[in-house]
Parts: C-alpha cells; sequence; structure tokens
C-alpha cells in the first residue's frame, strides 16, 4: 500500500506542490477535465439528429413556438394599445391616483387578453393548416406557407360574410408571399443576375 510520499504518484512529477508542507498534501486535478480544448472540433453541428432524418424542426415542432410566440406578441400590442386607450379615457374622465391606475389596469388586461386570443387563434389555425399540408403532400416548402396563411385567412373570418372571408384569404396571402419572397431573396437575386446570352 503507497503511502503520499511515494515517488510513483503520477501527479507528483506533474504538478507542483502549493500547500507550504513538504510531503503532505499535494494538489488534485482530474486527468478527465484537464484537456487542451484545440483537441475538439469546433464545426461539429449543434444537434445530434438521426440518420436519414431531417436537419430542420417540423411544422409541427415549429407550431408550438410559433402559437406561443404570437400570443406574448399580441399580448404586448394589446398591452400597449389599452394603455394608451386608458390614459385617453382617465384623462377625460378626470380620474387620479388608485381609482387612475385600476382603470388603466383593467384596460391594458381586457385589451392585452383579447388580442393575445386573437393572434393565438390565427397562429393554431395556421399551425393547423400548415401540419395538415405537410403531411398530406410529404413535402414542407413555400407552398405549404402560402396555402395555409390563405386558408387560415378564409377561416378566420368566414363567419363574417364572403367579402369579408375573401378580403382574409387575400391579407393572408399577400403577407405569406412577401414572407415566401423575403425568404427566398437570395435565389432571386441569383435569377437577376443570370444572362441567358452567356450560355
Amino acid at each position: 500500500m503507497s503511502s503520499l510520499n511515494d515517488s510513483n504518484d503520477v501527479y507528483s512529477s506533474t504538478y507542483p506542490n502549493t500547500s507550504g508542507f513538504q510531503g503532505t498534501v499535494r494538489p488534485f486535478s482530474s486527468p478527465y477535465l484537464n484537456f487542451d480544448p484545440g483537441y475538439i472540433p469546433q464545426t461539429q453541428p449543434e444537434f445530434i439528429f438521426l440518420d436519414g432524418a431531417s436537419k430542420q424542426r417540423g411544422r409541427f415542432e415549429l407550431a408550438f413556438g410559433q402559437i406561443g410566440g404570437s400570443c406574448m406578441i399580441g399580448a404586448a400590442l394589446g398591452g400597449a394599445s389599452g394603455f394608451y386607450n386608458g390614459l385617453k379615457a382617465t384623462t377625460l374622465a378626470g380620474q387620479t391616483g388608485k381609482l387612475r391606475r385600476t382603470q388603466l389596469l383593467n384596460h391594458i388586461m381586457k385589451k392585452g387578453g383579447a388580442t393575445a386570443n386573437t393572434f393565438g387563434s390565427v397562429a393554431v389555425i395556421y399551425s393547423a393548416f400548415g401540419v395538415i399540408l405537410s403531411w398530406a403532400r410529404g413535402n414542407d416548402d413555400d407552398l405549404n406557407t402560402v396555402v395555409a396563411a390563405t386558408a387560415t385567412g378564409c377561416l378566420y373570418k368566414s363567419t363574417a360574410g364572403l367579402k369579408k372571408c375573401g378580403l382574409g384569404g387575400a391579407i393572408g396571402f399577400g403577407l405569406s408571399t412577401a414572407y415566401a419572397l423575403w425568404n427566398n431573396r437570395e435565389k432571386l437575386a441569383g435569377l437577376r443576375q443570370f444572362n441567358p446570352a452567356q450560355r
């Protein structure tokens, strides 16, 4: 059984003694933690995917973030609008102190909740159409985005009459087309620089 002063100690030759006492305590460093980070490749992917699996999240995985983000954006926009409306209403009514603060909070909560519900409902409908189209076509591309947004606008305004239904579909189509064009701006820039005479 070896003692602490054994000359075969693997740490005695590598690490100096910092205790101030000769041959009593040596600093311990794990060989598993003492390594050069240069040996670790920095170009490896951040996530590990199964063989043959897509290296991007599908519609179903993105739906949760889209719905939650839409609710938060709606709550923020509605809260700001409610705060502005509450300031105007309480100023016109001449309210001050606790009564004004209570009325402001009521306006913020009411408008923020209503807008969050609206944005969340639209996001749920859009995500459902997107997932269904992705599963039905077996492909996730910009066509799914445009069709899902157009159908979302039509369905959301379907109870307000045919004219409003068409207007909702047109708004969804316009927004999704603008997003698709922005998403493919590099490809469009390459097409503009293409010259058939050089072939």
